[in-house]
């Protein structure tokens, strides 16, 4: 029997503790995440955005507090492989791609989908896979680059395709981590329409420090310090809040 859903939110975060060696990484950190929403983090070094995101993904195991996803699944009981079979999909700041096989190869590589024998016995149609990495290619751009290797791409392209990877997961959610650190000004405005296009059908978390990049995206925004959220609310709203302005955005 499948109980139903303790809450209507699709991540959810109530009063989450980890400490490391005495240092406290994350104070009691509350956050509600809705089903199909875009969430920009932002908060100076040490906030505990990494931490909250490791916490997420069960790389890291809170000593206090409750994480639900999808609302009936608690996290803090699952290890990391559990957690990705849920639906919960992490994009690292340095991108991790294939660079050796070409770009489409990538994207076959990371595909949610059954393969060889055991898919030649289940009868699953190859011509939905092709299809499915011919709208990932396009919705990443890199249609164009399908037979590239992935080592040749540009910074900025290697993001695409890393984040073209996780879609091939088909996640509920996407944690996304300084996904424009050191992409030329075209390529991070191409990057907020991307993110912006998979909000569409996904719901995402992004980490960033480019005031510039998080106002492209037009979303709530949560700010983080010392472990804790600070503030919460559109940019210009939490912009203009004295606290924000002096831990964070004064500097």
């Amino acid at each position: 029997m499948t109980l139903p859903p303790l809450t209507s939110t699709l991540l959810y975060l109530d009063n989450v503790q980890v400490a490391f060696d005495g240092y406290k990484a994350l104070r009691g950190l509350s956050l509600a995440l809705a089903p199909g929403e875009m969430r920009a983090i932002i908060g100076p070094n040490g906030a505990g955005k990494t931490t909250m995101m490791d916490v997420i993904t069960g790389k890291t195991r809170p000593d206090e507090g409750e994480i639900l996803f999808d609302g009936q699944h608690d996290l803090t009981r699952l290890d990391e492989a559990a957690i990705a079979e849920l639906g919960v999909g992490r994009k690292f700041q340095k991108p991790t791609v294939f660079e050796s096989h070409t770009v489409g190869d990538n994207i076959v590589l990371a595909l949610k989908a059954p393969r060889g024998a055991f898919a030649t016995l289940l009868g699953a149609p190859p011509a939905r896979e092709r299809a499915r990495i011919d709208e990932i290619l396009e919705t990443t751009r890199l249609a164009s680059h399908r037979d590239r290797r992935a080592g040749d791409l540009s910074h900025g392209q290697k993001q695409w395709l890393e984040i073209g990877m996780l879609l091939a997961q088909d996640p509920k959610l996407l944690l996304v981590d300084e996904p424009v650190a050191g992409m030329t000004d075209a390529e991070t405005a191409a990057t907020a329409e991307l993110l912006k296009r998979i909000s569409k059908d996904h719901s995402v978390v992004v980490v960033e420090h480019d005031m510039t990049f998080v106002r492209e995206l037009d979303v709530k925004v949560t700010v983080l310090h010392e472990g804790a959220v600070l503030a919460e609310g559109p940019l210009d709203q939490v912009s203009a809040n004295e606290r924000v302005i002096e831990v964070y955005l004064g500097r």
